[in-house]
């Protein structure tokens, strides 16, 4: 038994902070003011300044590439091509891999204002192919060295261009799954399991993640689910089968299919592909891309909800979201259900007539709110590409609350790190003023309403009586804090069934046979 005194932020029902809080055996026993004498001789945590709130849910990434880049190499942070070439250059000095992966490259963040080329990755990759995918993880340079591996057929598809190496929508697509075939599963697993341990320094207890991107016979999707149903230390993990048919998650008991890549509705902004209903404002961007019609998207849906699972997909521009919309919408009149909790990924430009359906059908959104003035996609650039009014109407976190619709933050990584401090900053101090949001809103988006996003609300997500002791220690209590200091806030540790998370340590032999013969949730 342990009591913790100070601030505790319940978000329960009623947003209650307490004075303390008793843990026993993995459970909370009693939250309150007042604390009972049966519980006086226990041992204490004294708070102090700092404030216990419930663990962070991330409710859309990518975890196996993310584990795949966060092993490899990240250039976000570089401010020209220059130094991106210098660090591709140390990197393929030093790195024994016979494929470079690397991640993060933005044409809107760097001097030049422009991606770098095939070309130019041919001087500093000593004669190594890279996959240098682009921040948006839409599109990605490749280099001649791995040009001249890739499959004849790419030739046809679109977004092929191998002048410059870029590669995006089907291309590139096609390039990924090319890349991921060359990872093998025992490296991947310890990836995964390092990145694990990356996201609960971050106080993230939940992670929601999107699989299936290319491996035979979806091996990826598995071994999310095995690493789902092994990990230790008390973290969660719920995978998505991204596919379009049902079969892919029937078959391996998961509850949930959707995501991006297959599930993707259309592309991005930052690639000029996020399918919208007004032709961009930069002369000759077009109006995007659908890549399925209303009926195929209606048709998966129907099917996906007919067969009981929770459904989600990829929707950036506002024609897409409205196919999403619809789509859902008819699923539903063809097969009510009262509970399902489909969802619609990023929602970043949404239309009046799509947001009434949410509202409506009770259609949740895992939003993305570190996109809101990204470093890599400025208010520069999508103003530019948007014009001013839709510009202004992105990422709504705050009118889609106020519809009664159930908003949770992601990450979208490995596109943005899984960094919950990041979120709570952006949705108080969202670069349109009409849409920011309290910070007691703020945390609950980012914890209470990602458990209820996978059905996890009666055991976690908030700090009851009768929940798993799962709890996130922060430096200070968020509630007090002045709005435009929230990114100061540091998470101190991460509590999962009353326990200190630990690192991961199983071998890799042994987390694939228990997760192949557990019977936890996944």
């Amino acid at each position: 038994m342990k009591v913790y005194e100070g601030k505790i932020l319940s978000v329960n029902a009623r947003d209650e902070v307490f004075r303390y809080l008793v843990e026993d055996g993995g459970k909370i026993l009693f939250t309150g003011d007042e604390l009972p004498e049966a519980y006086a001789a226990a041992p204490r945590v004294v708070l102090g300044e700092r404030a216990l709130i419930p663990p962070f849910a991330d409710t859309h990434q990518h975890f196996a590439s993310f584990a795949a880049f966060n092993a490899g190499l990240n250039v976000m942070e570089a401010e020209s091509n220059e130094e991106i070439l210098a660090m591709v250059d140390r990197f393929a000095a030093d790195c024994p891999s016979r494929t470079l992966i690397a991640f993060g490259a933005s044409p809107y963040s760097v001097r030049e204002r422009r991606l770098v080329s095939r070309t130019e990755l041919d001087g500093v990759t000593h004669g190594k192919p890279i996959f240098l995918v682009k921040y948006d993880g839409h599109a990605c340079v490749v280099n001649t060295a791995l040009l001249e591996k890739l499959p004849k057929k790419l030739a046809s598809l679109r977004g092929y261009h191998p002048d410059t190496g870029e590669m995006n929508q089907e291309a590139f697509f096609a390039v990924s799954d090319f890349i991921t075939n060359s990872i093998s599963p025992p490296e991947l697993l310890r990836d995964m399991q390092l990145a694990a341990d990356y996201e609960a320094s971050k106080g993230i207890g939940l992670i929601h993640t999107v699989s299936g991107v290319g491996f035979p016979m979806d091996l990826d999707i598995s071994m999310e689910t095995w690493f789902a149903r092994s990990v230790q230390s008390g973290l969660q993990l719920r995978v998505f089968s991204q596919s379009l048919d049902p079969r892919t998650a029937l078959r391996r008991g998961l509850p949930r299919i959707g995501g991006c890549f297959a599930c993707a509705l259309d592309g991005c902004f930052g690639s000029q592909d996020a399918a919208v209903r007004e032709p961009y404002a930069l002369q000759g961007a077009g109006s995007g891309v659908l890549y399925y019609t209303d009926g195929q998207v209606a048709d998966f849906c129907r099917k996906a909800n007919r067969a009981g699972l929770q459904i989600e997909m990829h929707a950036i521009g506002d024609r897409a979201f409205e196919q999403a919309a619809r789509a859902l919408k008819a699923a539903l009149d063809d097969c009510p259900r009262e509970d399902h909790r489909h969802g619609i990924i990023h929602a970043c430009l949404p239309t009046a007539e799509g947001m009434a359906i949410c509202r409506d059908y009770g259609i949740q959104l895992p939003m993305q709110i570190a996109f809101d003035n990204w470093r890599q996609e400025p208010q520069e650039y999508t103003g530019a590409l948007l014009g001013e009014e839709r510009n202004a109407a992105l990422n709504p976190v705050r009118s889609f609350d106020e519809l009664g619709c159930v908003v949770s933050f992601g990450s979208d990584a490995p596109c943005t790190a899984p960094d919950p401090i990041v979120w709570l900053h952006k949705a108080v101090n969202h670069s349109n003023p009409a849409q920011r949001v309290t910070i007691r809103k703020a945390l609950r988006m980012a914890t209470r309403n990602g458990y209820w996003t996978s059905f996890d609300e009666l055991e976690r997500g908030s700090l009851e009586p009768g929940k798993i002791a799962d709890m996130a220690i922060l430096s200070h209590d968020p509630y007090t804090i002045d709005g435009s200091r929230l990114c100061e806030l540091q998470v101190e540790g991460l509590i999962l069934g009353g326990e200190a998370y630990r690192p991961q340590s199983q071998s890799i032999p042994a987390a694939v046979l228990r997760g192949m013969f557990s019977k936890k949730k996944a």
